[in-house]
């Protein structure tokens, strides 16, 4: 689910999806790939063939990937690059 727009006045903004823990875990495979960093949910599928780690992307599919994603495996340009996959919050 791609995010919504919401206008205000002359000004739009994202408004996006909160989705529970349960939902994201149905997207835990090559063909759906989402993950959780840090209470926030991004849809990954598009990059699980790129990632340089092969594999490893899919062994957090569908939960939680906070610890993985901070590990030290990763080039600090990871971190610029995982706001593009954003799709929403996780329910709390």
């Amino acid at each position: 689910m791609l995010p919504k727009f919401v206008t205000i006045g002359y000004i739009s903004y994202h408004a996006y999806t909160v989705y529970s823990k349960a939902e994201v875990s149905l997207h835990n495979n090559r063909a759906e790939c989402w993950i959780i960093i840090k209470d926030k949910v991004y849809d990954v599928t598009s990059y699980v063939e790129e990632q340089p780690g092969g594999d490893a992307i899919l062994t957090h599919a569908g939960d939680d990937s906070t610890e993985g994603f901070y590990g030290p495996q990763h080039a600090t340009r990871v971190f610029d690059m995982i706001d593009d996959f954003y799709i929403g919050d996780l329910e709390q």
